[in-house]
């Protein structure tokens, strides 16, 4: 089943790079050109240059970057295989400001076809972002960044011992980024190593966050075979294992908008969705995310509409209904808020068919209610709907049944920091 290695990690050296709060940076994809700049004015040595290049031959300035790094000594080889223990502790914006800490492993997970079952996606995938990705790690050979995946372990055997190794000795690294502290461990005893891979061997992992770059690593795994390039770490790709049941998993709702739909009306698409909805004119957004909240504690499917006018909540009037609606999927899949509100008022009400949505046509993303709603207002948007986030539990049912969720389908948070350490192939 899950095959996991040790592996000898790219890292900085941090005498000759700076210090590691100026060379690691958040994932590539949320990060503004501005942004951008702004780690690279801090450090030149950040490694968004590698994971985020920019020029008119941006992977190959990044591959050029890499190669500079290595013959510099900027970045080194770990000299002993080992496994990496990260730790991320942060406030949490859901749970009243609570500290939370969240603890995986970083390693090599043996890539494995998702027909296989034992490495399971949870959600679409957009094709623009896969190809880039491609580009970079034939440019490369390299991974940068982790690929975010959760396991299921009712014992948490592995999070005691990932515990045990870290009371051990204190951390390689730790910083604060000013929201999150991170933690990483290295651990080369092969003794723990191999106790990790008997304990992992049985489990499936389920993709939190980076199908793009796991769909890439098949493919890049393919291009070598087809190339006849000799390059047995491309049969891996790095990963940070994360149990399904740790306390410190926070995921956020991405919220949807609706765009470039002409003669688009609040009203006509109100009264196309009486049939399913029960439909409750709110006074503002705070009621809206008030009653979403509590819609949330009640176990029912609600989501909130803004078309620029006013404010509603749509709840589900009879979960049966779905069960005729949508046989094709599992009970888990109807289930989600964000099936529901895809497959019952987006393509169904609104003609917004599953390519335009994979190509963003009429429908874009946000983590973010004030950009949603900011959106709307200034007529770049027909409407916005703020969701719900999606519960842990239903990501592992959905993904165990073989099916996949609407794509930005969730958010976990926080994000997992880039930089820390890489994953070069040969």
């Amino acid at each position: 089943m899950a095959d996991i290695h040790p592996f000898r990690a790219l890292r900085y050296d941090l005498e000759k790079a700076g210090k590691i709060e100026e060379l690691t940076c958040p994932p590539y994809d949320i990060i503004s050109e501005e942004q951008r700049q702004g780690f690279l004015q801090r450090n030149e040595h950040n490694v968004i240059r590698l994971e985020l290049p920019r020029g008119e031959e941006p992977y190959a300035a990044a591959g050029r970057a890499l190669q500079d790094w290595l013959d510099s000594g900027i970045l080194k080889q770990d000299m002993d295989e080992g496994i990496y223990i990260y730790e991320e502790e942060f406030l949490s914006q859901v749970d009243h400001g609570e500290k939370k800490s969240l603890r995986g492993l970083i390693c090599r997970v043996r890539l494995e076809d998702f027909s296989a079952g034992v490495v399971l996606p949870h959600e679409e995938t957009l094709s623009k972002a896969k190809q880039d990705r491609f580009q970079l790690m034939q440019a490369t050979g390299c991974n940068f960044s982790q690929i975010y995946s959760l396991y299921q372990d009712e014992t948490h055997a592995t999070r005691k011992r990932l515990d045990a190794l870290a009371a051990t000795c204190e951390p390689r690294y730790s910083f604060s980024d000013g929201l999150v502290t991170h933690r990483l461990w290295v651990v080369n005893d092969p003794v723990a190593i191999a106790a990790l891979q008997e304990e992992f061997a049985p489990r499936k992992l389920y993709i939190a966050d980076g199908h793009h770059r796991y769909e890439t690593a098949l493919n890049y795994r393919s291009w070598c075979r087809e190339q006849g390039k000799y390059c047995p770490g491309a049969d891996y790709v790095m990963m940070m294992l994360v149990d399904m049941a740790d306390p410190g998993l926070v995921v956020f709702p991405t919220h949807r908008l609706v765009r470039g739909l002409e003669g688009f009306s609040g009203h006509d698409l109100l009264t196309s969705c009486e049939d399913y909805f029960a439909i409750t004119v709110q006074p503002d957004r705070a009621a809206s995310e008030a009653a979403l909240a509590q819609a949330y504690e009640d176990g029912r499917h609600s989501f909130a509409l803004y078309d620029g006018v006013k404010w509603h909540t749509l709840t589900l009037r009879d979960e049966g209904a779905l069960d005729a609606l949508l046989p094709g999927l599992s009970t888990a899949s109807r289930r989600l808020d964000v099936t529901i509100l895809h497959s019952l008022v987006l393509e169904r009400v609104l003609g917004i068919d599953k390519e335009n949505m994979a190509n963003q046509i009429n429908l874009t993303y946000t983590r973010s209610a004030e950009e949603a709603v900011a959106s709307v207002d200034s007529g770049d948007s027909n409407c916005c709907f703020l969701l719900n986030p999606t519960r842990v539990e239903e990501i592992g049912q959905v993904a165990a049944n073989g099916e996949k969720m609407p794509q930005k389908s969730t958010y976990f948070y926080p994000k997992l920091i880039t930089g820390l350490v890489m994953n070069k192939f040969d």
